[in-house]
């Protein structure tokens, strides 16, 4: 056979394998998740701000993938999210049909808590985007006596904490450790728990509590006085909340400023959703894409303010982003955050 031939059934070859793979991307483009379930998993129990968002989540997004897939939310919690966060990075499938929104304190774990207990790397995720940049407060029973949260340097204050990674074990931890606020926790609390609690006099309050949780399920209590909002704990005042104090007001050294940076950052990781690392470019962008789409949909922000949730939507780029910056936080800092918050 001549080179020219040879040549000839070369480029033939070539152009049957390349024409056998088109229909396989254009399956992946577009036909992936026709008669597919996603599963959306969920780091805590039903009825938590996590479980909201994802319930109202499932019930848009799938219009806005490529073969409208059903999306179906399975609940995995324990160990303050570090259970599920594992489970996504080491075992869920990465072709796009598991998903999952977790605590957002999680991702921080392997820089600020137990690496051993944390069996993943934070930036390889595929970051899907948050619904909410969102902002936590510490709030005060009623007949506590406790309107302001500088009474708070000078008698003690009884809050109820979860555990591990969550903002209601960590949040009181790093103000009483870097501002000398006299907190006493109680820890062991399951999320929704910490509110019979306090109900039932058991604590006094409870510091780490997201705002638009507060706003969609405990609105009441602020209204008819049952709980005092004493300070927020973000990088950012929330506009509900004009008159309220920031955390970062606090901080009376530059020191101090660094490490309440890193540690209230997380907000806007407020309702924060995720895939496991691997999946493949096109379909994390066709994911991140249908999210944002979600967020701007009309029935679903109707529906969310029917549930009064709150919709601050971050991209999954600019969650990549931070948490990138956040791990480039010089080990000094770190080591300081975590000592208070451990």
């Amino acid at each position: 056979m001549s080179a020219v031939m040879k040549s000839a059934w070369a480029f033939a070859a070539t152009l049957i394998v390349a024409l056998s793979l088109f229909p396989a991307r254009a399956q992946t483009a577009s036909d992936f998740y026709r008669g597919k379930t996603i599963s959306l998993y969920v780091s805590s129990t039903v009825g938590s701000a996590y479980d909201l968002y994802a319930r109202l989540l499932s019930r848009h997004m799938g219009r806005h993938i490529p073969g409208s897939p059903r999306i179906v939310v399975l609940n995995m919690e324990g160990a303050g999210g570090l259970r599920l966060t594992n489970f996504l990075y080491n075992g869920a499938p990465k072709d796009g049909t598991a998903i999952g929104t977790i605590n957002r304190g999680a991702p921080f774990e392997p820089l600020l808590g137990i690496a051993e207990a944390a069996r993943f790397d934070a930036g390889k995720f595929t970051w899907i985007g948050s619904a909410s940049d969102d902002v936590s407060v510490c709030v005060a029973w009623k007949g506590t006596g406790i309107t302001r949260f500088d009474q708070l340097f000078a008698r003690e204050f009884t809050v109820g904490g979860t555990g591990g990674t969550a903002d209601s074990y960590q949040f009181p931890k790093a103000i009483g450790g870097i501002l000398g606020a006299k907190i006493k926790m109680v820890s062991g609390y399951l999320a929704s728990d910490i509110e019979l609690a306090m109900e039932r006099g058991e604590v006094e309050g409870r510091c780490g509590w997201s705002w638009s949780n507060i706003a969609s399920t405990r609105k009441t209590w602020v209204d008819d006085g049952s709980i005092k909002v004493l300070v927020q704990l973000a990088l950012r005042k929330h506009p509900d909340l004009p008159d309220v104090p920031l955390v970062m007001d606090f901080a009376t050294t530059e020191e101090q400023r660094q490490i309440l940076r890193l540690i209230f950052v997380r907000g806007a990781l407020g309702a924060p959703f995720l895939a496991p690392p691997g999946i493949s470019t096109e379909r994390a962008a066709l994911l991140r894409r249908a999210f944002d789409a979600t967020m701007v949909d009309p029935a679903f922000l109707a529906e969310a303010r029917r549930s009064n949730l709150e919709i601050a939507p971050v991209s999954g780029v600019e969650l990549e982003r931070l948490i990138a910056e956040v791990y480039r936080t010089p080990a000094d800092v770190v080591a300081k955050a975590k000592a208070v918050i451990r």
